[in-house]
């Protein structure tokens, strides 16, 4: 009978094309474990590419980083040293980078990137502090390849941070960005990012007027998500603007905040980021 061939006889290549599909926290906590032939396959670059933290617990108390500190003979965690250990794996290579967009990241860990991943096509952004948000430019401004940066809110800096993306990332495409989109946000992103293909500013306050001045001046725009917005109505012009968009999402999105008021701009972090209830006294 012919014998079976055995995982940890796998071709290296083989196993790396197998380990960089799979997540963070297999990588660092289960693969390496299983064999010396896993081991060095886990530790090829190529699986560490793609650096995604955003759904990672690294709270200290949190069931991976007990898992961690365990199979590692660690004293205690934190976010940073993990991601200097999966950014000495990448040796450079990685191409995405979702940092999480609460509880660990700092600005230390952002300066840290944008040194020893200088290829990253993919970003992530965490959220800063206001103080850290004057950095943010500069830390984007670095990555040459960049072609699609996520922020989960929109910094005090936005108007600059595009205005060094279109000065130096040539092959940028991609912005998701939430937040109370100005007349001047608006136009910062019609006059720095003419290229945009893709744009989502979805669960944002956004007034008709802006929303007009992005569809009218990004011509080459193939997505445009603006759902859950408040401050517009998909009315008839505002379709008709669309219909030149191959994927143009504007569901859920309406003038009046569920109170029935119009307001010129709305505290929209309460108004999406905090449960609506209603309160008896």
């Amino acid at each position: 009978m012919d014998e079976q061939r055995r995982w940890e006889e796998m071709p290296v290549d083989c196993l790396v094309a197998v380990f960089r599909r799979l997540g963070l926290d297999d990588l660092s906590v289960a693969v390496p474990f299983v064999c010396k032939s896993w081991l060095r396959a886990s530790m090829d670059p190529g699986c560490w590419k793609v650096l995604n933290f955003h759904h990672l617990d690294f709270l200290p108390w949190s069931s991976f980083a007990r898992r961690f500190m365990a199979r590692h003979a660690l004293r205690s965690f934190s976010f940073s040293g993990f991601m200097k250990v999966a950014v000495a794996r990448s040796h450079g290579s990685a191409v995405e980078l979702r940092f999480p967009p609460v509880f660990g990241a700092s600005l230390q860990d952002l300066v840290y990137a944008s040194i020893k991943c200088p290829r990253l096509r993919i970003l992530s952004l965490p959220d800063l502090t206001l103080a850290d948000e004057a950095h943010i430019p500069e830390m984007v401004g670095k990555w040459k390849d960049l072609e699609r940066l996520e922020m989960g809110t929109k910094p005090s800096t936005f108007s600059t941070m595009v205005s060094e993306i279109s000065r130096n990332c040539g092959n940028f495409t991609a912005l998701r960005v939430s937040g109370s989109i100005k007349k001047e946000d608006a136009w910062a992103v019609v006059n720095s990012l003419p290229e945009l293909k893709h744009l989502e500013l979805s669960k944002s306050y956004l007034t008709k007027a802006e929303l007009m001045v992005i569809m009218n001046g990004c011509r080459k725009l193939e997505r445009l998500s603006v759902r859950n917005c408040l401050g517009f109505e998909a009315d008839e012009e505002v379709l008709r603007t669309g219909s030149g968009i191959k994927a143009f999402e504007h569901e859920g999105s309406k003038l009046l905040d569920d109170s029935g008021y119009e307001t010129d701009e709305p505290d929209y972090h309460d108004y999406f980021l905090l449960p609506h209830c209603s309160c008896h006294i």
